[in-house]
């Protein structure tokens, strides 16, 4: 993998009845609108609502599903205190607020409020 690979929800998806989004999701949409580099140096991929999520499964394993998730690669830097974790040799974040920190380290963009 030679970019990093952001595993997002839909901006909208039929779920519980009724059309939803995902805030966490909407939370990397807002940093990435606020810091488009990043954006153009991240690979971007959809998952469906339902699992499993076959792509996330293949990397991460069954248990590592939840969007957004961001996995790093293989030549990315790494920094203390950002979450970072590790599963089949793949190094990941799995949640806004430590994908936020990371990106913060990584790209010298804000920290997010309240860490």
């Amino acid at each position: 993998m030679t970019r990093d690979i952001l595993f997002l929800l839909p901006p909208g998806f039929a779920d519980n009845s009724r059309r939803e989004y995902c805030p966490e999701c909407a939370e990397m949409w807002g940093l990435l609108s606020y810091f488009p580099a990043i954006k153009e140096a991240v690979d971007i991929r959809y998952q469906p609502i339902d699992k499993p999520r076959a792509e996330m499964v293949e990397l991460l394993g069954d248990k590592n599903q939840n969007c957004p998730t961001l996995c790093l690669a293989e030549d990315a830097p790494a920094f203390e205190d950002c979450g970072i974790m590790t599963r089949r040799g793949q190094r990941f974040l799995n949640n806004a607020r430590d994908i936020g920190k990371y990106y913060a380290a990584r790209f010298g963009t804000p920290m997010p409020r309240g860490n």
